[in-house]
């Protein structure tokens, strides 16, 4: 996946390209695939019950989205994925308009999450999450206006697993 900073695309953060995550596949145990621009978001909000409060607030989230798009990969054994794709990805989120706002480190589970920002005349545009275990990756990517208050309700629909309570 890959994200451009060329100067056309300060005013947009671009969908990702796959750098060879797909080689992945036949190695992972599972793996999912969603990609949605904003056409097939629109589809499926059709889908949403508007009479219903949780489906009608997904509704307003993804009004403004352009994409979501997920890979996330589970394997059998340990870092069976190329940790400099990974590497190129962060390198990829340290330009132009995207920020880190938020990295875990678990060194005794050896995993790590990185959440980057997409801020655009101080709107957020786009969010990026890299989510790394020894045995399992996923990679989140959502393009367009994002209400960063109402983002959570994105969670459990479209690929986006949902976030464990804080204790």
């Amino acid at each position: 996946m890959s994200f451009s900073n060329s100067r056309s695309n300060l005013r947009r953060p671009r969908t990702q390209r796959r750098p060879s995550l797909e080689s992945l596949e036949p190695q992972a145990k599972d793996s999912v695939s969603i990609s949605l621009d904003a056409s097939l978001l629109a589809v499926a909000a059709q889908f949403l019950d508007s009479g219903q409060p949780e489906d009608r607030a997904v509704k307003d989230v993804i009004a403004g989205l352009q994409g979501v798009y997920v890979r996330s990969f589970t394997f059998d054994h340990a870092f069976v994925y190329p940790a400099n794709a990974i590497d190129s990805l962060r390198k990829q989120l340290h330009t132009a308009c995207w920020q880190s706002i938020m990295s875990v480190r678990k060194g005794k589970e050896d995993s790590t999450v990185d959440i980057f920002i997409c801020q655009l005349q101080q709107k957020a545009r786009g969010l990026a999450i890299i989510a790394v275990e020894p045995r399992e990756l996923t990679i989140v990517n959502i393009v367009g206006a994002i209400d960063l208050d109402k983002l959570h309700r994105l969670e459990g629909h479209f690929g986006i697993p949902r976030l464990p309570e804080a204790k």
